[in-house]
């Protein structure tokens, strides 16, 4: 496989991802919502959205964005790895991950109904990978050092 078939497999499974990391923690603010209103119909439909969208979504894109990134570092191994913006890059992506399976956790904790944060706790945990995102593509794009 060629670096840009590579590179373009990549972006879409980042796309996919972030998508993913967006939308669920949303659906915490709306599993919250219906806990604290009683609405146990929707609470157990979001329970079933999120363990879809975890286990069906975020996790394959996931895989597939670190197995195409290591594809691509492997290309041009020395090149890249020695430059100060990948390595802040690698460094945010690993904050990336713990992120994600911070994600799991608070997925599992809701589906055994053992909710610890308020809806507004989880619209602030909403926001984190905005700014990992930002950060990212700023690197990947400018690479400023």
């Amino acid at each position: 496989m060629t670096y840009l078939w590579l590179k373009a497999f990549h972006l879409i499974a980042v796309v996919t991802w972030f998508a993913a990391l967006f939308y669920l923690p949303r659906l915490y603010v709306y599993h919250s919502q219906a806990l604290k209103e009683g609405d146990i119909r929707g609470v157990e439909r979001f329970k079933i959205m999120e363990r879809k969208l975890y286990r069906g979504i975020m996790n394959p894109s996931m895989i597939a964005v670190l197995v195409l990134g290591t594809g691509l570092l492997s290309m041009n191994f020395q090149g890249y790895l020695s430059q100060t913006w990948l390595q802040i890059k690698l460094g945010l992506i690993t904050l990336l991950l713990i992120y994600h399976f911070w994600c799991g956790i608070l997925q599992r904790g809701l589906a055994a109904d053992k909710n610890k944060h308020s809806e507004t706790w989880y619209r602030f945990f909403n926001e984190l990978p905005v700014f990992i995102l930002i950060f990212v593509v700023l690197l990947a794009i400018i690479k400023p050092w």
